[in-house]
């Protein structure tokens, strides 16, 4: 029986990941004690007895784990970005082409980025295929549930009086409840305004591009799910808006993988964010018309872009069904 072991597993991903795990008949999970966790010799014994080991910890911490790790034979999958863009390191994108085939034999995963996943999903396989031109400056928007955030986020965004009303559906109740909250959470908030976020160098490597996007994300007040869009004008594409469709199409529909092309999500002129929330897969499509055309990505940022694709990757490797114990469609 594959033995696994989830290095930081009270955090958010880490917590899904063991939900999504702790089911399955084919593996055995690790467990350390809360004392044990925080001690160097117990994790490296853990993660060196484990086929695979998840990493869910900051980035320091994580460098801190591989080194641990070092002269054993554990299959590691870093959700932090310590690795992502490092040269011995396997991107974990089986959808992309040429990638399933690495992760499959990789002893080094690093888990894709939230928003990077929805931008490298459809961005690579345009520059791929010749669709969109490497030198294109591209812009991207990025909306994600404040799950995203991790559980400081999440506790600044839940935080109530006491009162149960929180859920409710009486708007009356539920402000009155969340009165001890931050008035400027109840608007979405646009962050790394800098411009130099944490998943920028991923997004451009994986993507193809010479340069890296204008990247805006935005955290609004919903648990999960993300939707991230490239808005791009005809002239930086070497298609037509029916040819890009159909290109996507091909790419993801006729290929495994948790990504899959549709033609319309289009809810009575909205898509919305949270639309696969609860979920692990992702949805692409194209809209607009034929000047200015929208490239779409949604999935659930705790998902395909966090848990889901790491227990991908770790399926893909041990050469079990890759959708395996993940909730889809």
């Amino acid at each position: 029986m594959t033995k696994v072991f989830i290095d930081g597993s009270a955090g958010t991903t880490g917590l899904r990941i063991h939900e999504r795990l702790k089911e399955r008949s084919d593996l055995e999970l690790v467990t350390l004690s809360g004392e044990q966790r925080k001690d160097p010799t117990a994790r490296k014994e853990a993660i060196c007895n484990a086929d695979v080991a998840f990493l869910c910890l900051p980035d320091a911490a994580a460098i801190e784990a591989v080194a641990l790790a070092e002269g054993c034979d554990t299959v590691i999958i870093d959700t932090s970005t310590a690795h992502r863009t490092a040269e011995d390191w396997t991107y974990g994108f089986p959808e992309i082409s040429g990638f399933r085939e690495k992760i499959r034999v990789s002893k080094r995963i690093a888990n894709p980025g939230c928003h990077a996943s929805g931008f490298i999903s459809l961005a690579a396989p345009l520059t791929e295929g010749g669709l969109l031109k490497k030198d294109a400056s591209l812009t991207c928007f990025s909306l994600t549930g404040y799950s995203g955030g991790g559980k400081k986020m999440i506790g600044q965004y839940e935080i109530t009086d006491g009162t149960d009303a929180a859920g409710s559906c009486d708007a009356a109740s539920k402000q009155a409840a969340l009165s001890g909250r931050d008035p400027l959470l109840n608007a979405p908030r646009q962050y790394g305004i800098s411009q130099m976020h944490k998943h920028l160098p991923e997004m451009q490597k994986f993507s193809g591009l010479e340069t890296a996007p204008v990247f805006c994300p935005i955290v609004a007040d919903y648990y999960s799910g993300m939707e991230v869009t490239i808005p791009v004008f005809s002239s930086d594409l070497n298609a037509s808006v029916d040819e890009v469709r159909a290109f996507f199409r091909a790419y993801y529909n006729d290929r495994p993988g948790l990504v899959r092309y549709e033609d319309s999500m289009d809810e009575g002129g909205f898509i919305a964010a949270n639309r696969m929330s609860g979920r692990d897969d992702m949805v692409v499509t194209v809209t607009g018309n034929e000047d200015r055309i929208l490239l779409v990505s949604l999935f659930d940022n705790l998902g395909k872009g966090a848990s889901g694709a790491a227990i991908q990757s770790m399926n893909i490797v041990l050469g079990v069904d890759e959708y395996t114990g993940l909730v889809i469609g």
